[in-house]
C-alpha cells in the first residue's frame, strides 16, 4: 500500500519539498486548495495533511487557523522549510536572455534587487511551481520562473541562479496534520509544543487573567495570535502554542486556568518540537 502526504500547489512548490524533506518514504499527492488537502485526508486518499502555517518574511498565511479547529484533523508534527529561491530557464538560455520572470506574487519582491540588478521585470503567477511549468512548456528563452531546484528537476529546468532572494534567513513553518492525534510521545531532546485554540469569556480583562496562568507556571508560549470568528467583531479567537506536554503538572495547571475564563478551548495538537525550530 502507497502511504501519501497531501500538499497544496503543483508538484515542485515549496510544500512538495517539505514533504519530500519531512516524510520522504511517502508519495507526495498535490491538491489544488487548502480545503481540498484536508479532504483528501478525511476521505482516506492520503493518510497526512502537509499545510504551512507561516513564513518568516510575509507572516502567517492567510486563514489556515480557520481552518484548523473545524479541519477535523490534529497536529502531529512541525516541519520548516528554508526558502531558496532560483531563477529557472529551459535548457540552453543564459541569464542575459531572460526578459521575465513568473512566480507567486509573495515571493517576487523577495528577489526585487536580483531582479532589478539584470532588468528582469517580475510577472505575477498563481503558483511557484505553475510558473516553473508553464516556462517548460512554453519553450521561450526570454521566460524564466522563480521557484525551487526540485520545480527545475521535475519540468526539466536549468537553474541560471541559485538562491537569489533578498534576505537569507526566508524560511517557512509548515503542520503535519493527522486524523487522529498522538499524545504518547514525549520530549525528544528539543521540547513538546502544544497548539490550541480559545475563546475568552465576556467579561473585563479576560484575557490577561487566562494568560496569567501560564506566566505564574513558569510555561512558555511562543505564539498568540487572534482573529475574527464568523467576520463578527465581538467574536474574537485565539490560536495558541506553549512548550511542554498537557499531561505535565504545569502545563495542566495553566491549561486549567485557561479553561475557567474561556467559553472554548480545543487542543489541536501536542507534538515534538522540530530540530531545525531553533537554528531557522
Amino acid at each position: 500500500m502507497t502511504h501519501r502526504i497531501a500538499f497544496q500547489g503543483e508538484p515542485g512548490a515549496y510544500s512538495h519539498e517539505a514533504c519530500r524533506d519531512a516524510r520522504p518514504e511517502m508519495e507526495a499527492l498535490p491538491c489544488t486548495t487548502f480545503e481540498e488537502v484536508i479532504d483528501t485526508v478525511k476521505t482516506g486518499k492520503a493518510e497526512l495533511a502537509m499545510l504551512p502555517v507561516e513564513n518568516t518574511t510575509y507572516g502567517r498565511v492567510a486563514d489556515i487557523h480557520r481552518m484548523l479547529p473545524q479541519s477535523g484533523l490534529h497536529i502531529i508534527d512541525e516541519a520548516f522549510v528554508r526558502v531558496h529561491i532560483n531563477l529557472l530557464a529551459v535548457p540552453g538560455a543564459s541569464l542575459s536572455d531572460v526578459k521575465e520572470a513568473y512566480s507567486h506574487l509573495v515571493l517576487l519582491p523577495q528577489c526585487a534587487t536580483f531582479l532589478k540588478e539584470h532588468g528582469i521585470r517580475g510577472r505575477v503567477s498563481p503558483d511557484n511551481a505553475r510558473a516553473a511549468r508553464e516556462v517548460s512548456e512554453v519553450g521561450d528563452k526570454t521566460a524564466a520562473a522563480l521557484a525551487s531546484e526540485l520545480a527545475g528537476d521535475i519540468y526539466g529546468l536549468d537553474v541560471l541562479a541559485r538562491h537569489i532572494e533578498d534576505f537569507d534567513n526566508n524560511t517557512t513553518r509548515f503542520l503535519i496534520m493527522a486524523p487522529e492525534e498522538n499524545r504518547t510521545r514525549r520530549d525528544n531532546g528539543h521540547g513538546m509544543i502544544t497548539s490550541f485554540v480559545f475563546q475568552v469569556r465576556n467579561i473585563p480583562a479576560a484575557l490577561y487573567k487566562a494568560m496569567g496562568g501560564f506566566a505564574t507556571n513558569g510555561v512558555n508560549m511562543t505564539k498568540l495570535e487572534s482573529y475574527m470568528v464568523d467576520g463578527r467583531f465581538t467574536a474574537t479567537q485565539f490560536y495558541a502554542e506553549v512548550e511542554g506536554h498537557p499531561d505535565d503538572p504545569a502545563v495542566m495547571r495553566a491549561l486549567d486556568e485557561l479553561r475557567y475564563f474561556t467559553n472554548y478551548l480545543d487542543i489541536l495538537g501536542v507534538y515534538p518540537a522540530a530540530i531545525t525550530r531553533h537554528y531557522e
